[in-house]
């Protein structure tokens, strides 16, 4: 079955970096697009970012476009989000999605907490 697993949160200050990491298992990964999404507290879920999957093409949350980088490395079957210069309004936890075929996969969730 399809399993997204995200590593790599953590409490950080602001203007700090940290890297997320999402294993995935059970499609084949190189096919499908990729993304991130995050939540706030008392906040909707938000995409931040997505990568296509032949031509990595990337798109951005304008909040993060210029700080944040997504990639994927298919050999590894893992997608990455690079964030730099964090922020407090960052702080949220941060999901991996998949949509595979017809339907939409979710990892368990990284909390990234931006503070001094």
């Amino acid at each position: 079955q399809v399993q997204l697993v995200e590593s790599g949160g953590g409490l950080v200050q602001p203007g700090g970096s940290l890297r997320l990491s999402c294993a995935a298992s059970g499609f084949t990964f190189s096919k499908y697009a990729m993304s991130w999404y995050r939540q706030a507290p008392g906040k909707e879920r938000e995409l931040v970012a997505r990568i296509t999957s032949t031509t990595g093409t990337t798109n951005y949350a304008d909040s993060v476009k210029g700080r944040f980088t997504i990639s994927r490395d298919n050999a590894k079957n893992t997608l990455y989000l690079q964030m730099n210069s964090l922020k407090p309004e960052d702080t949220a936890v941060y999901y991996c999605n998949a949509w595979v075929i017809v339907s939409s996969y979710w990892g368990q969730g990284t909390q990234v907490t931006v503070s001094s």
